[in-house]
């Protein structure tokens, strides 16, 4: 049996990573601005359904095909709720109980989980110990720059802290769910019809608990609207889409690692929170961990670039890469 290709990380696809840091790392400070005027639902819905119209308008700009067939509903549903609906209303609500500092830490464990959902679920992103040390030293560094102060809040009672873990496991499944079953469809409609998926669970449940928007929101709210909807998931995952095909689900999870400094740079400038000592640090670190994770430094003990790794985690049951091939080649006969 062929060996699996590994998805490797290029040059072009890290700076795709870093732009969508900066912009979900100003997630963040928008959900924060928000929530000064909104409830937590609302702020989801204007997200999700916001960039749902924005890239709607564009797909048939562009006169891409659409999607077709009851299995695509349900995929978009699926989509939707694992990867924008949920884990968007578990992080806007846990930010109304924990500080910002430790949400970014809690949300950074997303690359945690996606490493070793994509390990167990997908046949060519097996967890080397080279990916192993690479995300250890990731972590230390994001926790090192947002400040180890940070951790003494933790406490596993607390639903907020619970509420963000939760989510980072969440959108792990939604990057493998994507990987699995959406490869066949143009990055602007998968995005539109997630965030559309997302908007059929959100979008009822605001209206019932939170009823209409008033839409007399500051200058400030609108802004934070403007970049959750338009930048954060339009144009965003636009950009998710076109990574994710190339890095793979593993691989793409790292942007979780890069967004906690941005974060903490925004609000340092917005609402001058003094950026601590140990912040560069984590800096350092962080690029240490992303080199290593990457194959570009090699540690004393771990397998030399030129030999294949061995895996510490792999499933059998995956398809291999002949059968996502052939799959992948399927003609789709319900698409217009």
């Amino acid at each position: 049996m062929q060996a699996n290709a590994q998805k490797q990380m290029t040059p072009k696809a890290m700076a795709m990573l870093m732009l969508l840091a900066v912009i979900w790392g100003g997630s963040f400070l928008s959900n924060r601005v928000a929530l000064s005027e909104i409830g937590v639902l609302s702020v989801v819905g204007f997200r999700v359904l916001g960039g749902a119209v924005v890239l709607w308008l564009a797909i048939f700009a562009m006169g891409l095909p659409l999607p077709r067939g009851l299995y695509r509903i349900a995929q978009f549903l699926i989509m939707g709720f694992l990867a924008c609906a949920f884990p968007f209303s578990l992080i806007v609500w846990g930010q109304q109980h924990i500080d910002s500092g430790l949400a970014s830490i809690l949300n950074a464990s997303t690359a945690v989980f996606g490493v070793l959902t994509a390990a167990i679920f997908l046949s060519d992103e097996q967890l080397t110990r080279r990916k192993a040390v690479g995300l250890a030293i990731g972590f230390c560094g994001v926790v090192l720059c947002v400040g180890p102060d940070a951790l003494r809040g933790f406490d596993p009672s607390s639903l907020g802290q619970l509420a963000v873990l939760c989510s980072a496991l969440s959108y792990s499944f939604g990057s493998v769910y994507t990987r699995l079953y959406v490869r066949d469809l143009a990055p602007e409609v998968s995005a539109a019809g997630m965030l559309t998926g997302a908007s059929v669970w959100i979008v009822p449940m605001a209206l019932w608990q939170e009823g209409l928007p008033s839409l007399s929101y500051s200058l400030p709210v609108w802004g934070g609207l403007f970049w959750l909807s338009v930048i954060a998931s339009a144009f965003a995952f636009m950009i998710y889409y076109k990574v994710m095909a190339e890095v793979g689900a593993g691989n793409f999870s790292m942007v979780t690692l890069m967004i906690p400094p941005v974060a903490i740079t925004l609000g340092a400038i917005v609402y001058a929170e003094k950026l601590p000592i140990s912040a560069y640090g984590g800096f350092v670190l962080l690029a240490l961990g992303l080199l290593v994770l990457n194959g570009k430094i090699r540690l004393p003990g771990l397998a030399p670039r030129v030999r294949p790794e061995v895996p510490l985690c792999s499933n059998p049951l995956a398809p291999t890469t002949a059968t996502a091939t052939a799959a992948a080649a399927k003609p789709d006969t319900e698409r217009a």
